[in-house]
């Protein structure tokens, strides 16, 4: 089968579109032909080094197709069953709950940059009728992603004020529906007019462009010096500082990316300027469960089909054209989901 594979960490030049051997499902594992794969900013982290997957790699964590084959004890699907699924980023090492229990995700990556690929059964979940390949792949993630940030990390009440990072991303734009169906007055910043008008088609009330003006001191304007009860920040460095400084006492800034860089070592005492509540969520620990997973996929999707949520797919490339799309990707072109198709 054609994929593309990594045999050296760095840009996007590394990403190598080749014949690779077929997997094989072992036990408990899909066989899944793959119909779209969604492109995630965790992919670029993981292809320049950052979180170190084993070489040669395969990139890809999240996709959609179709069931074609079965390993040993592979309960509830059968062939010809559409899917999707999402793990975490390849290299990334997760502690789960259990004593003892720590586990390199690079053993269980999907490897999605794929034409076929095995996937564990227990985190593949059925896609609804009425959704495409398309769509699905592009929801999978960001939206789960979307769905934890607004209903658990920081469960939003009705009335709150919250602000969103990346407002016209993929999970920016997402998390902003998700926000306002919660009640929420939603502030985001992003970096043009044309993300400006996305963020706001999305319910955005007030759409901060961060290349023309500090967004900390537009908060704080906006909020009559209040600050707001959660900031959503997946930007990291660049972000950070003006993200403690636009919350409210006892506000949350959630941070669960880090698309312009690692945020510095930080002193916790600054917490108490504030009484400050910071977390770094996990896809992991917040799908843990086969239960909670397919809960929040089932709450996901079935906003996207009766039109609740709507999914902005930013570009569909051939699987051959990988390396356009990280390029478009790194460098702030895209609103929306980037999408592979093979």
């Amino acid at each position: 089968m054609k994929a593309i594979q990594v045999h050296e960490y760095g840009g996007p030049e590394v990403l190598k579109y080749e014949e690779v051997p077929d997997p094989t499902p072992g036990p408990g594992e899909l066989l899944v032909e793959v119909r779209a794969a969604g492109v995630n900013f965790a992919d670029i982290t993981s292809r320049i080094g950052r979180y170190r997957p084993a070489l040669p790699w395969i990139p890809g964590n999240e996709a959609a197709g179709v069931v074609i084959g079965l390993g040993e004890g592979a309960e509830g699907f059968r062939i010809g069953d559409r899917v999707a699924w999402a793990t975490p980023p390849a290299g990334l090492q997760i502690r789960y709950t259990n004593p003892g229990k720590a586990a390199k995700v690079r053993d269980t990556v999907a490897r999605t940059y794929a034409e076929r690929a095995v996937v564990p059964a227990d985190r593949a979940v059925k896609i609804p009728d009425g959704l495409g390949f398309e769509e699905a792949a592009a929801v999978i993630l960001q939206g789960i992603t979307a769905h934890y940030l607004a209903f658990a990390a920081y469960p939003i009440k009705p009335g709150d004020k919250v602000l969103i990072h990346a407002g016209a991303g993929g999970v920016g734009l997402l998390l902003t529906q998700l926000a306002k169906e919660c009640g929420a007055t939603v502030y985001t910043t992003v970096s043009s007019e044309e993300k400006a008008a996305l963020s706001r088609e999305a319910g955005a009330d007030h759409v901060i462009i961060y290349t023309r003006e500090n967004f900390a001191e537009v908060v704080d304007r906006l909020t009559d010096g209040t600050g707001v009860e959660a900031v959503y920040d997946s930007v990291g460095a660049m972000t950070f500082e003006g993200s403690f400084q636009s919350l409210k006492p006892r506000g949350y800034l959630i941070y669960y990316g880090m698309s312009s860089g690692p945020v510095p070592p930080f002193e916790l005492s600054r917490l108490n300027i504030g009484s400050y509540y910071v977390t770094r969520p996990s896809f992991a620990h917040y799908t843990e469960t086969r239960e909670e997973l397919v809960s929040r996929a089932e709450g996901v999707f079935n906003r996207v089909v009766d039109g609740r949520l709507k999914v902005r797919i930013h570009g569909v490339y051939p699987l051959a054209q990988a390396a356009e799309a990280h390029r478009a990707l790194e460098g702030r072109q895209v609103s929306g989901k980037v999408v592979l198709v093979p």
